[in-house]
């Protein structure tokens, strides 16, 4: 006769499948009762060899873990064992999960190598693109709003234009239809407020 807790144990066993095995163990004869999705090349009947949990603390009532193990070709595994007791209080089972590291420690590098710190743009490629120091200066500016482009006041335009201008980007050549496409502004728009800024310097950009 099946365990009772036989369709738990193949339940966590299909959640965590391929990356973890359930394995039940009988405390009394120290055998294994059954083990799903095995990692460990162990079957039913198996010694269970159960003494280890001794030489662990329980991290909650007969709850062991997560503790490292290890597989014989190097794959490490974390963890965690529960004492099942029957309504006498007498142990009448130990449920094991053990769950594979090795895709998540591989994902882990990954996203660490995505999160390492740029070494920013080759000067020799950027230098004398004047597109990216206007991309720049709109995208650092709305941040720094907290708006969308098209949401920019009068006077914020003013500012942005003054700094654009100071950044030399609108001394490019064609320079004004790409600044007008940032802006979400017409061409005539943009020379009237152009002018207005170089007109008052001062009252578009206080630095």
């Amino acid at each position: 006769m099946a365990h009772p807790l036989a369709p738990v144990c193949e339940a966590v066993a299909l959640l965590l499948s391929p990356h973890a095995e359930v394995v039940l163990h009988d405390p009394e004869t120290d055998e294994i009762l059954g083990i799903w999705n095995s990692l460990s090349d162990r079957a039913a009947g198996d010694p269970s060899l159960l003494g280890e949990l001794t030489e662990l603390t329980e991290t909650g009532p007969d709850v062991y873990g997560p503790y490292p193990k290890s597989l014989p070709d190097g794959r490490r595994l974390s963890s965690v064992s529960a004492v099942v007791r029957d309504a006498a209080g007498k142990p009448e089972a130990v449920l094991c999960v053990n769950v594979d590291r090795t895709a998540f420690e591989e994902a882990g590098r990954i996203l660490a190598a995505f999160a390492a710190p740029m070494t920013g743009q080759p000067r020799v490629l950027f230098e004398h693109d004047w597109t990216e120091t206007l991309n720049d200066l709109v995208g650092g500016f709305v941040r720094e709003r907290g708006v969308a482009v098209d949401r920019l006041t009068k006077s914020d335009r003013l500012e942005l234009l003054a700094r654009l201008d100071k950044a030399g980007v609108l001394s490019q050549r064609r320079s004004v239809p790409a600044v007008a496409r940032a802006l979400r502004i017409s061409r005539s728009a943009l020379y009237q407020l152009l002018a207005q800024a170089r007109k008052e310097p001062n009252d578009a950009d206080p630095s």
